[in-house]
């Protein structure tokens, strides 16, 4: 397999020279990074060429830099049914910057992209319906962007005075919260206090 990888790092690179930025061999699969604008004939190639064959997109995951200029990672993986071989392939782009969608390419795209445009607020170019997909319509910020707050802004909830779902913001009362982090193993704190209680009370 790594013989394989190999000589697809060689051919692609030979064949995409000037849009290869990196490219390394690593856990039996091969990454190379490109510039965002050299996306599409990027992945286009790796999908009709004879010699990769990855006709399946696999996943897009997004990675989120927040003290980075480009902040955002996008990793797109792709598999050859064929020659049983796996790539992934990543671009690294600032927080304004539009990214072409793929959905022409590999319609599978379609909900990857949403999912991505959702929880990091990453914006596709040609996208046929780029909407919210795992939060509400109504849901403000994006989850799994580094600077969210934990917590969130608002929570949803069914009002049985205004017979309807509602917005209101997060409200957390922790003034009577003790969190004990003491190994179970050891005891909690509670216990270790009980127990000295009683050794106190037969020495008397």
């Amino acid at each position: 397999m790594i013989e394989d990888l190999k000589k697809l790092e060689k051919l692609i690179n030979s064949e995409l020279t000037s849009k290869i930025q990196k490219s390394i061999i690593e856990n039996k699969e091969l990454l190379i990074e490109i510039n965002e604008k050299d996306l599409i004939e990027v992945v286009q190639f790796l999908k009709s060429n004879d010699k990769c064959k990855f006709r399946q997109l696999v996943d897009i995951a997004g990675v989120d830099y927040p003290e980075e200029e480009k902040r955002f990672l996008l990793v797109y993986l792709f598999l050859s049914h064929e020659n049983n071989l796996r790539i992934k392939l990543s671009i690294n782009f600032e927080p304004n910057q539009i990214i072409n969608s793929i959905t022409k390419i590999f319609p599978s795209a379609n909900w990857m992209e949403r999912e991505v445009f959702d929880m990091y607020g990453v914006k596709f170019k040609n996208h046929p319906d780029l909407r919210r997909i795992l939060t509400d319509y109504g849901f403000k910020g994006h989850p799994l962007r580094k600077d969210f707050p934990l917590t969130g802004f608002n929570e949803v909830r069914y009002s049985e005075k205004e017979k309807k779902v509602i917005y209101e913001p997060v409200k957390l009362e922790q003034n009577y919260r003790n969190f004990d982090f003491e190994s179970p193993w050891e005891g909690t704190s509670y216990l270790k206090e009980i127990k000295k209680v009683e050794k106190d009370g037969k020495k008397n």
